[in-house]
């Protein structure tokens, strides 16, 4: 079978700023006011300072460009990072609806198009309008006719809300310049007991052949994504390269975001 033309590229672009806490000033009471009774209020918490290009102390990648999504369907891709076996492991139904989240020019969208076959839908979105027109075509080739790209931005997923049953992020979340409103975006559109799936290279590893700023760690996902709602479930560790971990949205559908701030 022929290779699918110009697949994915990983996509939503770095960069996340949190905001400092401003204390509010009190005014002082007027000189022939009786003096109130001093009460004690509870201290606010600390807001999280973030260095500009930084989120909860690693770097945010540089996006890659569809420019240079050539190494991106290169030969050895299928070998290395075995996407029919890390999909098998996901045990996606006929009928599901499915994102792709940061699907590029759709190297997974097009297999996950097959998995949930004519009865279901993927929801490919991007950043990148030239992904998005590579997306039409390759799902076109591929008589992938359940395939629904969606331009999305930096701040809005796209995603309708309450309405997905599986996400999947494939080395893309390491990019995202707001961490926190993707994945509050990507909580809100899962149906509750749904699942986000996080594909990243292993941080741990230092022979893994990627620039450090695109590996992350599983502890470092997990800092990341427990706070803002989610349950952590598994990450499968079979493939050479790469975590495949696995969230879910809790299905009483209360979200515990202790980590706010």
């Amino acid at each position: 079978m022929r290779p699918i033309g110009r697949l994915l590229a990983a996509t939503l672009c770095a960069g996340a700023l949190a905001t400092s806490a401003l204390a509010a000033a009190q005014e002082p009471p007027a000189a022939d006011a009786p003096k109130a009774k001093a009460e004690s209020k509870p201290r606010a918490k600390a807001a999280r300072r973030d260095r500009p290009g930084t989120y909860m102390g690693r770097p945010i990648a540089d996006v890659m460009s569809w420019q240079g999504a050539e190494w991106l369907f290169r030969d050895t891709r299928v070998e290395e990072e075995q996407p029919e076996a890390m999909l098998d492991a996901l045990e996606i139904q006929p009928g599901m609806t499915v994102a792709d989240v940061g699907a590029g020019a759709g190297y997974h969208t097009v297999r996950l198009a097959r998995r949930v076959g004519q009865k279901g839908v993927v929801l490919a979105t991007d950043v990148q309008p030239q992904m998005i027109a590579m997306l039409k075509d390759n799902a076109r080739d591929a008589g992938a006719r359940n395939v629904r790209p969606l331009l999305c931005t930096q701040r809005d997923t796209k995603l309708p809300a309450g309405e997905v049953d599986l996400i999947l992020m494939v080395d893309v979340y390491h990019e995202c310049s707001d961490p926190e409103g993707t994945l509050d975006g990507m909580l809100a559109a899962l149906k509750p007991g749904g699942k986000l799936v996080l594909v990243e290279f292993r941080g741990e590893d230092p022979d893994v052949p990627i620039k450090p700023e695109h590996k992350m760690t599983l502890a470092q996902v997990r800092r990341e994504v427990e706070p803002r709602g989610f349950a952590f479930k598994t990450s499968h560790e079979f493939l050479p390269w790469q975590h495949v971990i696995v969230f879910e949205k809790p299905a009483d559908e209360k979200s515990d975001r202790a980590g706010d701030r």
